[in-house]
């Protein structure tokens, strides 16, 4: 079995949920009950529950306020494109806007933030080399 990645999350509406990750996302829905939904994001595991009040931070990271905690994918580049361009047409504010990050240097990658409509920060990035993924 390839390992699948499952992340539970606080979100304060269910179904702004469902419509960020369903239908902005493209996310399908597993199970749910009252209080929590399942999100199928690209073969991983998310649950929103309902938990308003996380708290957020911020790190530099290459000139960009990262928000801290975040999640999120590391795609293949054309995955990450498309999925740019689906954000962009579906008028999705960026928290962080689409762009490469550590130019020519190592570890360099494509990578856009946003938050879902709980405040939660999502970064998808993609590097041109995932050799570069873990590079030092």
């Amino acid at each position: 079995m390839t390992p699948r990645f499952h992340l539970a999350f606080p979100v304060d509406d269910l179904a702004a949920a469902r419509a960020f990750y369903g239908s902005v996302l493209g996310c399908g829905e597993g199970r749910s009950a009252a209080t929590w939904v399942d999100f199928d994001l690209y073969g991983h595991q998310l649950v929103a529950h309902l938990a308003p009040g996380a708290a957020l931070h911020r790190n530099p990271v290459d000139g960009d306020a990262v928000p801290v905690p975040h999640f999120g994918l590391v795609l293949g580049w054309d995955d990450w494109e498309s999925l740019r361009d689906r954000l962009a047409a579906a008028g999705q504010r960026f928290e962080i806007e689409p762009h490469v990050r550590f130019a020519g240097q190592t570890g360099e990658q494509a990578t856009m933030f946003l938050f879902d409509p709980a405040g939660n920060a999502l970064e998808f990035k993609a590097f041109r080399d995932i050799g570069q993924l873990f590079a030092r």
